[in-house]
């Protein structure tokens, strides 16, 4: 028995619509897919223009008197930390130019040694051991100075919590070695950059900007529990600010001799300190550094800067290799200890990555944020998570 045929049924017009033949609406939506994923840049001159207007901030930064005055006149303690610096500072700068302007020239052209040698028993009896003395205490003030100024600023909660465990006192003693070594090896770098022919000076005075910049921001990135790596990144990364502010610094501090330098640059420090712990570091975001066009609005897209102006410049890689390789000599132990600090190192790689340790809250505010950004480099670009300052 055959079966009955079923009645022609027309389809109805949406089984023919665009939307039934998703296959072709995909391919053809792949081109502005690839499109929009593809990262935007900004030109040459925006970048120029934004770096220029960076480096006007800092300073801008860098001239806040106003508020070093104010803070100094409205709170006790700050005040009598900066007087000891000030008399401290004075003092040693006083004894420097007794001794250029007054002993040394006395002493020059005296046929007998003990007047020849007066001005070498000065500098060993009293100039180096007040100078010394001087830039010690002078580093305990600033300390004080930085913290109130802190706590006055963000309040007594804000500040990073002191390592209080054995491991802990362990890594600050090596943290304050390693700074310590650091300072050294920024000025034999600043030094070793000065005998290069025609740009040496200019080099090394570039160099001191950013050194100076960033030993009066130290303050504030330890109070919010910054690591070393994070500190240097966070310099490196917003360059032509940091040289900006370190700039005033470094032209008052370069027209005497080496001691008279550092003894002018302790007595201008606590005030630079508080400017810097009331200053803004710009960019915000490194990567996607263009300002808002107006008040309170955000930029919807992602543009990076132009590729030809380096997003980060390493200014301290000199140092850290200097750094690196005194502690490698002044290490002992062997394998087992080789193998130790290869894996402190890959550790600090994964804290300076964003990946083991997140930024708290300061003043009510988060320090650091996680973002998604396009990896701007050789090869294919790949979305990745980085923590920035």
């Amino acid at each position: 028995m055959s079966r009955p045929s079923r009645p022609y049924r027309p389809r109805p017009p949406s089984a023919y619509s665009p939307s039934a033949a998703p296959s072709f609406v995909s391919h053809a939506s792949r081109p502005s897919l690839s499109r929009s994923s593809y990262p935007s840049f900004l030109s040459l001159y925006e970048t120029a223009r934004v770096q220029l207007a960076c480096a006007a901030q800092g300073l801008l930064d860098a001239f806040r008197w106003d508020i070093v005055v104010r803070l100094v006149a409205s709170d006790a303690e700050i005040r009598a930390n900066v007087s000891k610096s000030m008399l401290l500072n004075s003092i040693s700068l006083a004894s420097i130019y007794v001794f250029e302007l007054l002993l040394f020239p006395l002493a020059r052209d005296q046929r007998k040694w003990l007047h020849r040698n007066v001005g070498w028993a000065y500098q060993v009896l009293w100039l180096l051991p007040v100078v010394g003395v001087s830039l010690y205490l002078n580093s305990t003030f600033c300390t004080l100075i930085a913290k109130r100024t802190f706590v006055l600023q963000h309040g007594s909660r804000a500040a990073a919590a002191a390592a209080a465990t054995y491991t802990g006192m362990l890594n600050a003693l090596a943290t304050s070695a390693y700074g310590a070594i650091m300072v050294v090896t920024s000025l034999v770098v600043s030094f070793a950059l000065g005998y290069i022919p025609v740009l040496g000076p200019w080099l090394g005075f570039t160099f001191a900007c950013w050194v100076d910049a960033y030993y009066c921001f130290d303050f504030v990135w330890i109070a919010r529990g910054l690591s070393l790596s994070r500190r240097i990144r966070h310099l490196e990364e917003r360059w032509a600010y940091y040289f900006a502010f370190g700039l005033p610094i470094a032209a008052l501090c370069m027209w005497g001799g080496s001691l008279a330098n550092a003894a002018l640059f302790a007595l201008l420090w606590p005030s630079f300190i508080i400017m810097a712990m009331h200053a803004r570091p710009v960019p915000l975001d490194p990567f996607n550094p263009a300002w808002p066009r107006a008040h309170g609005e955000q930029e919807a897209e992602i543009r990076h800067p132009s590729p030809f102006v380096p997003i980060r410049l390493p200014i301290f890689a000199p140092v850290l290799w200097l750094n690196d390789g005194i502690a490698r000599a002044l290490s002992v132990g062997g394998g087992a200890g080789a193998r130790h600090r290869r894996v402190s190192s890959d550790s600090a790689e994964s804290v300076e990555e964003g990946a083991a340790v997140q930024m708290g809250m300061v003043g009510g505010a988060p320090v650091g944020s996680v973002r998604t950004r396009t990896r701007v480099g050789s090869g294919a670009y790949a979305p990745s998570r980085r923590k920035f300052d």
